[in-house]
């Protein structure tokens, strides 16, 4: 059995496409506030919301882009 995963590396600016979408029906979101709660813009409506980072880094599906501050690969 595995044993528990180190917490994703996110940085600021990153964008991400999460598992539930947005009321007004977006699902990709930018990372504006890091720390224990992370702070999200949705890419469609410019709505800003904090969500705590466990639950952001069990809801990410997919990086669309990565910040400016990301190591390159």
């Amino acid at each position: 059995m595995a044993g528990p995963k180190g917490p994703i590396a996110l940085f600021l600016d990153d964008v991400v496409v999460l598992r539930k979408p947005h009321p007004c029906g977006g699902d990709t979101w930018r990372i504006v506030r890091l720390g224990a709660d992370i702070g999200l813009r949705c890419v469609t409506c410019s709505r800003r919301v904090l969500v705590a980072r466990s639950a952001v880094e069990h809801d990410i599906k997919r990086f669309v882009e990565r910040g400016p501050l990301a190591p390159s690969e």
